[in-house]
């Protein structure tokens, strides 16, 4: 790799991480375009969709780590919602994961769609009331959300998804978690639903390397500088940026389809 190749990548990996840290979403939905498009517009050698999605699923695995380490301390990791969440997740993922096998590539987008599509919905739904719960009175139905969790586990399987991107409108909406809490247990969830997908592109051999180095190291660097800019933002502002980058993807995801 050249010298500036390694700056395009890195610079690819910083945005989209500090963006991650900042909203609590893996950050696939911004690095995987990124790294798909922008190379090939400054006329560098294009990356196939396997290897961006190698490179992008072993990035979200430490974007999140340095993400939910920059939120240690901060009383807004809830635990008991890690563990059921993380869990019945991690359990789904496997299973969607290994179904796949038996959808068609048309039917996997389609699956991905629907469900973007629904996470935007919910991102626009109101929620007043939300961020006025003090951290230690949140309360939610450990069942309800080990069932969603499971259900969107499957999905992100089948699609190769983190699923952060649909897990943080069900946390605001249906569990009623105030915004903050809700980003950074969204990113130790999604750091606990990436170990699967990591751990079958290492298997499979579909990470380069090099690339993938040069993200981690933006991403250590970037991840936490998003977190601690998430921690004082506004929460309206969060819940903006949040709603327009999956209606960002929802809508590229049904002009693929269409």
């Amino acid at each position: 790799m050249s010298f500036d190749f390694i700056i395009v990548i890195f610079l690819i990996g910083f945005i989209g991480s500090f963006i991650s840290g900042m909203v609590g979403i893996g950050g696939s939905i911004i690095k995987y375009p990124m790294l798909l498009y922008i190379p090939v517009m400054l006329g560098y050698t294009a990356f196939s969709s396997h290897e961006v999605s190698g490179i992008s699923a072993i990035q979200v695995f430490f974007a999140t780590i340095a993400g939910v380490w920059a939120y240690r301390g901060s009383g807004y990791l809830n635990k008991t919602l890690i563990t059921y969440m993380g869990g019945a997740i991690l359990i789904g993922s496997f299973i969607g994961g290994y179904g796949s096998t038996l959808l068609s590539e048309a039917a996997i987008n389609f699956v991905y769609a629907i469900l973007a599509t629904i996470a935007v919905v919910m991102m626009f739904l109101p929620k007043k009331g939300v961020d006025d719960i003090p951290l230690e009175q949140v309360t939610f139905n450990k069942w309800l959300a080990a069932g969603l969790a499971f259900i969107v586990g499957i999905a992100a399987g089948i699609v190769g998804a983190a699923g952060a991107f649909i897990l943080v409108p069900i946390m605001l909406v249906v569990l009623k978690i105030p915004t903050r809490m809700t980003i950074a247990t969204s990113l130790a969830i999604t750091f606990i639903s990436s170990i699967g997908s990591t751990v079958g592109k290492i298997v499979t051999d579909q990470i380069l390397y090099g690339p993938a180095a040069v993200m981690i190291v933006a991403s250590i660097i970037a991840a936490p500088l998003g977190a601690k800019l998430g921690q004082k933002m506004n929460t309206k502002y969060l819940q903006w940026i949040l709603a327009l980058l999956i209606l960002g993807t929802a809508i590229k995801i049904w002009t693929d389809i269409l």
